[in-house]
């Protein structure tokens, strides 16, 4: 794994795809198909792209059994106390509408409703992940959005992966497509005539999903253009190497494209970093996903010191950070841009991937510098309430029309007077 001394700013190497031109060219065209040929459009595209050839593409309640009989007891225990974590988690983030009333009888307020439908798009190809399913359905669910649709590409035999049926009935998702790509995206954000359409789109996908939802995004709301995974691991001389170098590849395995980084102010820890990597890929089944993801996007950065260190941390505002120091918690009010934060040698990034129960729907990109993980807030929508009394219209009626005229907007100002007594301007 390649070494670097930090003598300057950094800049953490990603892989940020925009697309090219006649990609999103495909993605337009694909989605105007879907507008113009509905479900004729969906069922030809998943044939072309995904090989698998559907007359149906709504699962049935037999599918959805009969993945049963393909996971292991003590999976679907673990399965389903992740769900309680998840889901526990996400309640304490429930935010409740208020008022506030004023002496002189004004009310104002903030009315939170959640949205009616949520699209999420369970992303499949090289592996299956029931957990973003998790991840995405539960705050929808805790936030009270009562139609969820999901999508996600089928296999060429026409199934979806046991792991993601069960995750879905688990959550009792009623509405679970075979579609994938930019079709699918086209599907929730304008309908079909058996794909109800939605209001918001969730989930990560390919760079024709990214496209897609960029592209419908002002006709429907969407989460993010989520780009590959990255890890900083943030590190004293005092840290695990083997644990390093396990966590950096939890994330290389993911895609060719995903960056795996240390910060550090130890030569010896990122010597012992480096050549640990190198001896656990060797047994690694995506070892070649995850050599190439190293090769091209990993790095360590030795650092003058700790202090450095975090100011490096916080220049890469990572998707994940681990904090592997002495005292973890002593930095972590240093540190202002992660999408997720873990603590100490026991908090490994799969931790919260999988079961602790924040969300694994991060920033990338170095969006963490503006921007938050997936939460109830992102499924619902405020409301201002505004309730003026007689009483507080009278005292405020001309400072209001006043700003009214600074700004040329005389109807405005009328609007106002008109309703106050004797005014001369509101006699018209």
């Amino acid at each position: 794994m390649r070494i670097e001394q930090v003598t300057e700013k950094v800049s953490l190497k990603r892989s940020i795809d925009q697309g090219t031109a006649l990609q999103q060219q495909a993605v337009e065209e694909i989605i105007a198909a879907v507008r113009r040929e509905g479900d004729a459009a969906v069922r030809s595209l998943t044939e072309k792209f995904d090989g698998a050839s559907l007359e149906n593409f709504r699962v049935t309640k037999e599918e959805l059994e009969a993945a049963y009989a393909q996971i292991d007891d003590e999976v679907l225990a673990a399965l389903r106390e992740a769900m309680g974590n998840i889901r526990r988690f996400h309640e304490r983030q429930k935010r409740e509408s208020w008022f506030a009333t004023e002496a002189d009888g004004t009310i104002l307020g903030q009315k939170i409703t959640p949205l009616d439908s949520v699209g999420v798009y369970v992303p499949g190809g090289t592996a299956a992940y029931p957990s973003s399913i998790l991840m995405n359905v539960i705050p929808a669910q805790v936030a009270g959005v009562e139609k969820i649709v999901m999508v996600s590409p089928p296999g060429k035999d026409g199934t979806l992966p046991a792991g993601v049926l069960v995750a879905a009935n688990e959550l009792e998702v009623e509405y679970i497509y075979k579609m994938g790509g930019a079709q699918a995206v086209a599907a929730l954000a304008y309908g079909t005539e058996t794909v109800p359409a939605v209001d918001k789109i969730v989930g990560p996908g390919n760079i024709y999903v990214a496209l897609a939802k960029r592209a419908v995004y002002g006709h429907v709301d969407i989460d993010m253009i989520a780009g590959p995974s990255e890890i900083v691991v943030l590190a004293d001389e005092g840290a695990n190497p083997s644990y390093i170098a396990a966590d950096l590849l939890s994330q290389a395995e993911h895609d060719r494209l995903s960056s795996a980084v240390l910060v550090t102010p130890s030569t010896q820890l990122a010597e012992a970093v480096s050549l640990e990597v190198e001896q656990q890929l060797a047994t690694l089944p995506r070892k070649e996903i995850a050599e190439a993801s190293i090769r091209d996007y990993g790095v360590i950065y030795v650092t003058q010191d700790l202090d450095e260190a975090v100011d490096v941390v916080n220049e890469l505002a990572p998707e994940h950070l681990e904090v592997l120091t002495e005292e973890p918690m002593a930095l972590l009010g240093q540190i202002r841009h992660a999408g997720a934060i873990f603590l100490g040698p026991y908090s490994s990034e799969p931790v919260g991937d999988y079961f602790a129960g924040p969300n694994h729907v991060l920033p990338t990109n170095g969006t963490a510098r503006f921007s938050s993980p997936l939460n109830v807030d992102d499924f619902t929508k405020k409301s201002s309430i505004i309730s003026y009394s007689k009483t507080a219209l009278m005292n405020n009626a001309h400072k209001i029309a006043a700003l009214a005229r600074l700004e040329g907007l005389e109807a405005h100002a009328r609007a106002v007077e008109i309703r106050v007594p004797g005014t001369i301007r509101g006699q018209f």
